[in-house]
């Protein structure tokens, strides 16, 4: 059932698509000069704006970071006292005003035209103060802002938004940043866990269990026992993977157990995975065969066995 506030939550949201249409028809050769600008830069992308701007461009900022191009925030207002010192030669200021005239944002305009520092600035009016200063204008169309008024920055912050996102995604790629990139500046919350590999979650040395072929069940239990998998990895001669036991091995061998050795017990063609795999993966693998664990293989060797991984590794991560 439709209400006013549903109408007019519809209205914003379909006008700031609207806008975005616009921003993407309206990019230009520019854009590209834009990146060519960041990918020259040898220190960071300072991004700076003032008000909702500002906001936006604090994301604008920790999008880069977390994407492989070193940028951080500059407050404009704290800049003229004394922060302009973080701005350095080698770097590149990236100014946001849909305006181009927040006069907070005059100084670091000048300091940047007399340091020679690279400008790129994110305005609707390449007349204005910003827009004539900049080396670059990623100019951001004319439209009309969701709040009815006309006053209320709202169109023009989610177009600003998405264009830093298009900045950072067309670095991102430039740069060939892969997820395994990402990770490295995400280890912690839900992002992290579904991306750690098993490499950061496996058992390996003494602490996985492992028996020869031949070794008495005796051994196999006690190895069992000890390292708390439930599970043993069965190695031959030449340390390779033969097979492994489980729990559910040793049920079904409980009548011949004392006058077994591993190799009677085992189940060949244990499921294994590489330590470069996602954990996701393993979980994926492990729900799918109804198993709690995972020998890890060399991924050079899939017969060579380098660590062992648990179900419960990963759910202690976030996972599963």
């Amino acid at each position: 059932m439709s209400t006013p506030f549903l109408d007019t939550a519809r209205r914003v949201i379909r006008t700031e698509a609207d806008a975005l249409t616009s921003l993407a028809d309206s990019l230009d050769p520019r854009f590209r000069d834009a990146i060519d600008l960041m990918i020259a830069c040898k220190g960071r992308v300072i991004v700076s704006g003032i008000g909702k701007s500002g906001h936006v461009a604090n994301k604008i900022a920790a999008t880069l970071a977390s994407t492989g191009t070193p940028a951080q925030f500059v407050h404009p207002a704290e800049a003229s006292h004394g922060d302009l010192g973080m701005i350095t030669q080698d770097d590149l200021v990236l100014a946001i005003s849909n305006s181009g005239e927040a006069p907070e944002l005059a100084n670091l305009l000048i300091y940047s035209r007399r340091f020679s520092i690279p400008l790129v600035g994110i305005t609707s009016r390449p007349g204005s103060a910003l827009g004539t200063q900049s080396d670059v204008v990623l100019q951001l169309p004319e439209v009309t802002e969701a709040c009815g008024t006309g006053v209320v920055p709202t169109s023009s912050t989610t177009m600003t938004l998405a264009m830093g996102d298009a900045l950072a995604v067309a670095l991102m790629e430039n740069r060939a940043f892969t997820a395994e990139n990402f990770r490295k500046f995400h280890p912690g919350g839900k992002l992290g866990a579904r991306l750690s590999l098993v490499s950061d979650l496996m058992h390996v040395g003494d602490a996985m269990p492992l028996v020869p072929l031949a070794a008495p069940m005796s051994d196999v239990l006690a190895e069992i026992s000890h390292k708390g998998f439930g599970v043993t990895a069965v190695v031959d001669g030449a340390g390779h993977l033969a097979g492994i036991i489980t729990n559910g091995d040793l049920n079904r061998h409980m009548d011949r157990l004392s006058k077994s050795l591993a190799q009677d017990v085992m189940t060949t063609g244990a499921v294994t995975i590489t330590p470069d795999a996602l954990a996701e993966k393993a979980v994926g693998i492990m729900n799918t065969r109804k198993i709690t664990c995972l020998v890890v293989v060399a991924p050079e060797n899939a017969t060579v066995p380098v660590g062992i991984l648990h179900l419960h590794d990963c759910l202690r991560v976030g996972l599963g």
